[in-house]
């Protein structure tokens, strides 16, 4: 058995369960007419209330779906996640949902239940991601941030609770304390867990080499010389692009070595070239394909640079 397609399927269970009681609370009570200050229960007969009492027990038994979750840590080997905070949620969630389905179905014990629901549908869904495997971890970048919505939750919780105890709302005072303890621990533990995990993480030491970085060298700018007497010469590199500070200096010949020889003869400079044409040695060419091409390379050299090419004789 695939235990990874298993876990998958899970969480997508839970995340379209969640996204149900999240829209039967809104449309049992949260939208039609609860109070967000202080809402009593109703005992009625309606369909509303029945409506909201149903989709407490739905609660309740949900709470119970939630211990596979400690089942596929154990399968898994990921004893490491079973913290705490784990135990705390999964064995007291359940015995609260029973409590407020039995006693108290609907009313203001439903407000956390609709906050949860909405972090559950995140919650399971982040799950879900984790599970399909590495190429679906660049999706899981919010990781963080779902903590901090689960913190906040808590603190929404909290609010509500301390609302109704102080402005008297005609909830029982009993379960509101009894909520807002629950709340008030949960936001210890998660923010202890938020602390320890973004806080207190050391912070990763970037250790860079020095990379040398090597100039490439200059392209090769092909010079096309096409129908010198009547012969084609096809590709011919004879110059070389000059780097921006060298743009006044005279041009690289890549076929040919000139040396340049520096002479004092009455006041003047004469400098002399002397260039020496290479032929590839695996091609023999005629003689008379030879002189054109030395023609061609005369034609190339600047005319006011003064040169002097090598004649080849036969």
């Amino acid at each position: 058995m695939d235990l990874r397609r298993v876990i998958i399927f899970y969480n997508l269970f839970q995340v379209l369960l969640s996204g149900y009681m999240f829209y039967e609370h809104l449309m049992a009570g949260w939208l039609r007419g609860y109070s967000f200050s202080c809402q009593t229960v109703d005992y009625d007969d309606g369909p509303l209330s029945r409506r909201m009492f149903n989709l407490c027990y739905v609660y309740y038994l949900s709470k119970l779906t939630e211990f596979a979750d400690t089942v596929f840590f154990v399968l898994r080997k990921k004893q490491s996640q079973i913290t705490d905070l784990h135990v705390y949620h999964h064995s007291l969630t359940p015995i609260e949902a029973w409590i407020l389905t039995k006693f108290i179905a609907g009313g203001n014990a439903t407000f956390p239940n609709i906050i949860n629901n909405f972090v559950h549908v995140l919650m399971y869904f982040y799950y879900m991601l984790s599970a399909m495997g590495p190429r679906y971890q660049k999706y899981l970048w919010w990781k963080k941030y779902m903590t901090e919505v689960q913190i906040i939750q808590f603190i929404l919780c909290i609010g509500h609770c301390i609302n109704a105890l102080v402005t008297g709302c005609p909830f029982p005072r009993f379960i509101s304390t009894l909520l807002l303890i629950n709340a008030s621990i949960f936001l210890v533990l998660f923010m202890n867990f938020y602390i320890q995990s973004y806080k207190r993480r050391p912070k990763a030491v970037e250790a860079g080499s020095a990379v040398e970085q090597v100039k490439e060298p200059a392209s090769v700018e092909p010079v096309k010389v096409k129908e010198v007497n009547n012969n084609t010469v096809e590709s011919l590199e004879l110059l070389e692009k000059q780097d921006k500070s060298e743009e006044d200096s005279p041009p690289e010949w890549e076929s040919t070595q000139v040396e340049e020889v520096s002479k004092e003869s009455a006041g003047e400079t004469v400098v002399e070239e002397l260039a020496e044409v290479e032929l590839p040695k695996d091609v023999v060419e005629p003689i008379e394909g030879l002189r054109q091409r030395i023609v061609a390379l005369e034609e190339l050299i600047p005319e006011d640079r003064p040169s002097r090419i090598a004649e080849v004789t036969e």
